[in-house]
């Protein structure tokens, strides 16, 4: 479980730069409800990590900005009863908010118009139309 997070390819998180807390969940537990810290809550510093080159952390820094205070990026984790499940569910979560933060910008769409063959079904079908409705419609 401990050791660097790997996002993708050559994108891994060192162990160091990530935080880790604890602290009890909310909801119904049974006896050990009181006395297990199984919430997590996993940060991690996108503004001074080393994991990631500056082209990616630009493009993380600003994909991920309403998400981050002071640069820093947290997910809390109380889904499962353990905190295990929990810490794994938190590891899952970060490294997915990275690779689509790292990910790059999509292909420009190039422009296209339709075919001359489809312009004249379109207007044919419109043609039809307004032909029925003209004949529903009572002579004077």
């Amino acid at each position: 479980m401990p050791g660097p997070l790997h996002v993708r390819g050559s994108v891994v998180i060192p162990e160091a730069e990530l935080g880790w807390r604890f602290s009890r969940s909310s909801g119904p537990g049974g006896q050990g409800v009181n006395t297990t810290d199984s919430r997590v809550e996993l940060s991690f510093n996108v503004e001074t990590t080393t994991a990631l080159g500056p082209v990616l952390k630009s493009r993380a820094l600003e994909r991920l900005g309403p998400r981050l205070i002071d640069g820093v990026i947290t997910i809390a984790a109380s889904e499962h009863r353990s905190q295990l499940r929990n810490r794994e569910a938190a590891e899952e979560r970060l490294a997915g908010l990275i690779r689509e933060a790292i990910a790059p910008p999509p292909k420009k769409r190039r422009p296209t118009k339709p075919s001359r063959g489809a312009v004249e079904r379109r207007l044919a079908a419109k043609k039809r139309r307004s032909d029925v409705k003209r004949l529903r419609r009572p002579e004077d």
